[in-house]
């Protein structure tokens, strides 16, 4: 029944504006606030064609889980430039993390994979595949 819907994701933050500047700015992003006053929101247009939509919640509470995993080419290209823009990677317990945060991954998953999180505590990432 729905497998031929444009289905998309969605997740709250607590600050619209900062949300705009981070997935915007720092991670460039086509981002496009639309509405207005408690019914403001973001649409974040990925190069897939998928959009995610972005919305304020005033009990906002980060996803413990990763939200938004962003497939790149070279993991170690991506982890240096994404902390020049000044992302911090998270570093998890019960993971064998090298000095960037990367954690190399066995069989059955990417290649490698380093955690971060937008400035509402949703944890994203970014993906090197096999």
């Amino acid at each position: 029944m729905l497998g031929q819907s444009q289905a998309f994701s969605g997740f709250s933050v607590d600050d619209l504006g900062e949300a705009r500047r981070f997935y915007g700015e720092v991670l460039g992003l086509d981002v496009e606030e639309t509405g207005q006053g408690d019914m403001r929101m973001l649409t974040l247009r990925l190069g897939s064609g998928a959009q995610v939509f972005v919305y304020p919640k005033e009990t906002h509470t980060p996803a413990s889980f990763t939200i938004l995993n962003f497939p790149v080419n070279d993991i170690e290209a991506a982890v240096v430039e994404l902390e020049r823009r000044g992302v911090t990677f998270e570093r998890y317990p019960g993971f064998e993390h090298d000095a960037k945060g990367v954690v190399r991954v066995g069989d059955g998953g990417p290649a490698a994979i380093a955690w971060f999180t937008d400035p509402a505590g949703n944890v994203l990432s970014v993906l090197q595949e096999n």
